[in-house]
């Protein structure tokens, strides 16, 4: 989840509109971006992440009914968390069930901006709404909204509001509740034979990886990096000699387990290694296995490769947080962004 802090009415400037935010690495004067890199860490360096605020499940006899045509998805094909949601949605042919509208990668002062705002090659413009940013959504479901705008997001068009605001949530519920309504398919990424296991594997791969590489990346102290640069390079360790002569990470089916890292490995070259210093290693050259796994997702499965977009990557990190970057310089490598099998 990519996110933006908004500022409570009190340390507003009255000079300024009404809704003008701080967004974490946004602002043009270097000073300003520091204070914000220290707001997404507590006093002592450690980045620790917002839970999601909106949580409701799409679900037969619930309060939001599975129906073709009535949601709408807003994701970012940057953000880790949003992508979770853009292949578990191709995989399972929900393309004609559920509606996508893809924001453009610069995250400026006013948050993730659609086309309307920011024309970027590949973004969308809110066919559902007309917003210009993702920050209209959260006031239009919640007019006293005080989190942050996150993506991905679930819209419900009958009633004008968002289900909910967490992948790992998001992508359970369109494995379940949409099968009746989209093309037969024999996959299923949460198996019962295999919950235990995959709970077990988000259960490290979460904290020291998906999110350790966002805990190196904005660390503000030494300390808080060391504390888990460590661990992150531990568990890819790990990860290593579990994939060894393995196609996928739980039993001998793609699960969420492989999509929820896929997100973070094929980022990590192109942005982590030097962005968020995480360089003790590079999946290329020091992890072989997890190399193999990746490549084998990336060309040999349509729904990781039609749904990882190397330029929205790239931009998004390098431009939108200057507070690490703050001349916006985007690097030309890797080269390839990911290598052939």
């Amino acid at each position: 989840m990519f996110l933006v802090r908004r500022l409570p009415r009190s340390r507003i400037n009255p000079n300024l509109p009404r809704l003008t935010f701080i967004a974490r690495a946004m602002s043009q004067d270097k000073s300003e971006a520091q204070k914000d890199i220290t707001k997404w860490a507590s006093s002592d360096g450690h980045f620790r992440r917002q839970v999601s605020s909106f949580r409701d499940a799409i679900e037969k006899g619930g309060k939001f009914e599975p129906e073709k045509g009535r949601y709408h998805v807003f994701v970012s094909y940057a953000c880790p968390w949003a992508h979770r949601v853009l292949i578990t949605r191709k995989l399972l042919k929900l393309d004609d069930v559920i509606g996508l509208s893809v924001v453009s990668p610069r995250m400026g002062a006013l948050g993730w901006p659609f086309a309307a705002a920011d024309e970027f090659p590949g973004a969308d413009h809110d066919p559902v709404q007309n917003s210009n940013h993702v920050r209209d959504l959260y006031f239009k479901a919640d007019s006293e909204y005080s989190g942050r705008f996150t993506v991905p997001l679930v819209w419900d068009k009958k009633t004008s509001t968002i289900v909910n605001n967490e992948s790992s949530e998001i992508i359970r519920f369109l494995n379940s509740a949409f099968r009746d309504l989209a093309e037969p398919t024999d996959i299923d990424i949460y198996p019962e034979a295999l919950r235990k296991e995959i709970d077990d594997f988000h259960s490290w791969v979460y904290d020291t990886v998906n999110n350790g590489v966002y805990k190196c990346g904005f660390a503000t102290t030494q300390e808080a990096y060391e504390s888990a640069v460590g661990p992150l390079f531990q568990s890819l360790d790990r990860l290593e000699k579990m994939i060894e002569g393995k196609e996928y990470y739980i039993g001998d089916r793609l699960t969420e387990a492989d999509i929820r890292l896929y997100t973070t490995i094929v980022r990590f070259d192109p942005v982590y290694h030097g962005h968020f210093k995480c360089n003790l290693g590079s999946i290329r050259h020091n992890y072989p296995n997890i190399n193999r796994w990746m490549k084998n997702l990336y060309w040999n499965v349509p729904a990781f490769k039609e749904t990882t977009n190397f330029d929205h990557i790239k931009t998004h990190y390098y431009w939108s947080h200057t507070q690490i970057n703050p001349h916006r310089v985007v690097p030309q490598g890797p080269n390839p962004n990911i290598e052939a099998l």
